[in-house]
């Protein structure tokens, strides 16, 4: 007798199917569960860097009433000082991102930078002057630095490919967030009790790394075999086949292994120049553009312009 072409529910063939898509749903469900729960922890520190830069511009006055700085000081170098030495921070945390990512994994370089930030978001708080402001703002730029670095690099590399261009993206949404949000809540908000909101993401990052898995081609990289295995299971499910991209990782890493290293002074080769100078130049032409100085000081720009 021929099997007949489309099978009934009861029919032992079609329950299988149906079981077998049901356990690959679930599958992907917790997948999709730690990969999600992965980002979200990750862009905390987004956040953070959001809330770095939208903190000066609504408490200036406060911050020169509580102190009882004069409209002189605060309109001079003190306080531009003071706006302007995150992005110093911010620099030098930029600059040791990538060692520190390295040596120490992607979540403890994320955890070391929260660890600025907060120390940053304290300081800031038990200020009674501007040194303390300033290093606090000075800390806080630092731990913002490594994240700008960091964040987008972890999430590209636990996420599967069909979903990496959409969760990388949370990254400037949520910085752009936390800016608008620190924004709105400064004008309700002392500029101490602001400084303490910077602390909630800072805890919940802190916190949410221990729930988490570490980036599996950062372990793959560090030949730490069974980490990056149990690791790659995590965020695909317990149930998924993880031996295909396990492979790819492991084939891409020795492929840059073999690769001659690269040095600083090779982006002065005259094959690359033309590359770096478009690159460089963009970077820079967007940094001319002003927008940093607009974020930092944006209230007393629209008290100006009236």
């Amino acid at each position: 007798m021929e099997e007949p072409l489309i099978l009934k529910n009861d029919h032992p063939a079609a329950t299988a199917s149906v079981e077998e898509d049901g356990l690959q749903q679930k599958s992907r469900n917790e997948s999709l569960w730690m990969v999600y729960l992965s980002t979200f922890v990750a862009v905390c520190g987004s956040y953070v860097f959001g809330c770095c830069v939208g903190f000066s511009s609504p408490t200036q006055d406060a911050i020169r009433e509580d102190l009882s700085l004069s409209l002189a000081e605060v309109e001079s170098i003190i306080y531009s000082m003071f706006g302007s030495i995150l992005t110093f921070g911010a620099m030098i945390g930029a600059i040791t991102s990538g060692s520190l990512a390295d040596l120490m994994g992607r979540k403890g370089a994320m955890r070391l930078s929260s660890a600025f930030c907060a120390a940053g978001w304290i300081a800031i708080y038990f200020a009674q002057g501007v040194v303390a402001l300033d290093i606090g703002r000075l800390a806080t730029g630092y731990g913002m630095g490594v994240f700008s670095y960091v964040v987008p690099v972890f999430i590209s590399e636990i996420a599967p490919k069909n979903l990496r261009g959409a969760l990388a993206t949370l990254n400037q949404v949520m910085i752009c967030g936390g800016a608008s949000v620190s924004f709105i809540i400064g004008t309700f908000l002392t500029w101490r009790a602001l400084a303490l909101t910077g602390l909630i993401p800072c805890g919940i990052l802190l916190i949410g790394l221990f729930l988490i898995p570490e980036s599996p081609r950062w372990l793959a990289k560090r030949g730490r075999q069974k980490e990056f295995e149990v690791a790659l299971q995590k965020l695909r499910g317990k149930d998924a086949d993880i031996v295909e991209e396990a492979a790819e990782i492991k084939e891409y890493i020795e492929t840059l292994d073999r690769l001659p290293k690269v040095k600083l002074l090779d982006l002065f080769n005259k094959r690359y120049l033309r590359s770096v100078i478009i690159g460089v130049g963009l970077m820079v032409a967007q940094q001319f553009g002003g927008i940093n100085g607009v974020c930092f000081y944006v209230s007393n720009i629209f008290k100006s312009a009236g």
